[in-house]
C-alpha cells in the first residue's frame, strides 16, 4: 500500500525529581518470575491484596482525571503495528498540521472546566526536532501550566537539552510508553528500539520531569511479555509517577485490526499487579475502556487504578463520555483529585 511522505514539518510547581539510569533493556528474571506469580493468582484474592497495598499509599476514593489532545495528527514515520496515526498504514485518520497554540489553550479551558487537573498533548513525531514547532510546544505548556493545570506531553523520543526546556516551560509529565516486554517488542515495532525508549526516559529524568510509562495489552502478547513489560516498568528508578494501562484499540489499516479484543478480567488483572508491583505510582485506566461495563471498571478501581483520560477522545480513538464518566465515579462514590491536592 502506498506510504505517505514524512516532511521535515513533521517533526517538530511539581517537586524536584532525581535524576536517574533505566538499567537494562531486558528486567531481571527474578523480577519476571514475581511478576508472572501475580498473575497467575486467582483473581479475588489477586485484587484484595491490590486493594490493600492501594489504601497504604493512597486515598482510595479520589481518581486523578486528566484529559488528552492531539496537536499533530497522523504521518508518523514509526511503524507501531497498532497505531492509526502511523505513515506506514491506511487507515482513516487524516494528517493535520500541528495545531495553533490559541486553539490548544481553548481546549485546556475547557478540558479544566470538564473537571480535568492534568492535560496532556501528544504530537505524532518520532523524536523532537529543535526549531519553530518546538517552540510553539514549549509555549503550549507555558500556557496550560498558567492556567493552574498539570502539564504532559508525549511527542516521541527527545534530547536532554530538550526536556530541559520543557521542564523549565512548566511541564510536569513526559508521556513515553514502553508498550509491551522486551521479548515481544520487534514483533510490535521495528523502528524504535527498547534501548531508544529507555533513553528517554533517563533523558525526562535527568532534565527533572516527572515519567508517565506504561503499556498496551492484547498486541498479541503472551503471559511472558506481559509479566516482562511489569517487571521493566517496576525496575525503573524512580518507579514511574503514573503508569498508564491500555487496551488495544482495534483500528482498520493497522496490522494488529483482527486481534481479538483483551477479556476484562485481564485487564483487571494487569492493574492489580502493577499497583502491588509500584505501590506509590498512579495506575490510569487508559485506551480501551470505552469497552468495559462499569461493573469491570469498578473492580479496576478496587485493584488500584486511580487515574482516568476524560473527554470524548484519546487523540484519535475514542473515549467513555464525560457525562457516563461522572456518573460512574458518583455510582462508587469517588470523587476527583484536585491539582492543588
Amino acid at each position: 500500500m502506498p506510504r505517505p511522505t514524512t516532511t521535515a514539518s513533521d517533526a517538530p510547581a511539581s517537586p524536584a525529581v532525581p535524576a536517574a539510569t533505566t538499567g537494562a533493556t531486558r528486567p531481571d528474571a527474578a523480577a519476571v518470575a514475581r511478576a508472572k506469580e501475580l498473575l497467575a493468582r486467582p483473581l479475588l484474592e489477586l485484587v484484595f491484596e491490590a486493594a490493600q497495598v492501594h489504601r497504604a499509599h493512597h486515598d482510595p476514593r479520589q481518581v486523578q482525571c486528566a484529559q488528552l489532545l492531539s496537536i499533530k495528527t497522523g504521518g508518523c514515520p514509526e511503524d507501531c503495528s497498532y497505531c492509526s496515526q502511523s505513515a506506514h498504514h491506511d487507515t482513516p485518520v487524516e494528517r493535520t498540521p500541528l495545531a495553533e497554540e490559541d486553539g490548544v489553550l481553548e481546549q485546556a479551558r475547557r478540558a479544566k472546566e470538564g473537571g480535568a487537573d492534568r492535560f496532556c498533548m501528544g504530537a505524532a513525531w518520532r523524536s523532537v526536532k529543535d526549531g519553530d514547532q518546538f517552540d510553539a510546544v514549549v509555549r503550549m505548556v507555558e500556557g496550560v501550566k498558567s492556567l493552574g493545570m498539570e502539564t504532559c506531553v508525549t511527542l516521541g523520543m527527545l534530547e536532554q537539552h530538550q526536556a530541559k526546556r520543557l521542564k523549565d516551560a512548566g511541564l510536569d509529565y513526559y508521556n513515553h510508553n514502553l508498550d509491551t516486554g522486551a521479548s515481544h517488542y520487534g514483533q510490535v515495532i521495528t523502528t524504535r528500539t527498547m534501548e531508544d525508549r529507555l533513553r528517554t526516559l533517563d533523558n525526562v529524568r535527568a532534565a527533572g520531569v516527572k515519567v508517565c510509562c506504561g503499556g498496551i495489552l492484547g498486541l498479541g502478547e503472551g503471559e511472558d511479555a506481559r509479566a516482562e513489560l511489569l517487571a521493566q516498568l517496576a525496575e525503573l528508578d524512580p518507579q514511574p509517577e503514573s503508569v498508564p494501562v491500555n487496551a488495544l484499540v482495534r483500528i482498520g489499516g493497522t496490522p494488529l485490526e483482527q486481534e481479538a479484543p483483551v477479556d476484562w478480567s485481564e485487564f483487571v488483572r494487569v492493574i492489580a499487579a502493577a499497583r502491588i508491583l509500584m505501590p506509590t505510582s498512579f495506575v490510569r485506566l487508559s485506551a480501551g475502556r470505552e469497552g468495559m461495563d462499569e461493573a469491570s471498571q469498578a473492580l479496576c478501581f478496587l485493584a488500584g487504578a486511580n487515574s482516568i483520560f476524560i473527554g470524548d477522545e484519546l487523540l484519535t480513538t475514542p473515549n467513555p463520555k464525560p457525562d457516563s464518566d461522572a456518573a460512574l465515579l458518583d455510582k462508587l462514590g469517588l470523587v476527583r483529585l484536585s491539582a492543588d491536592a
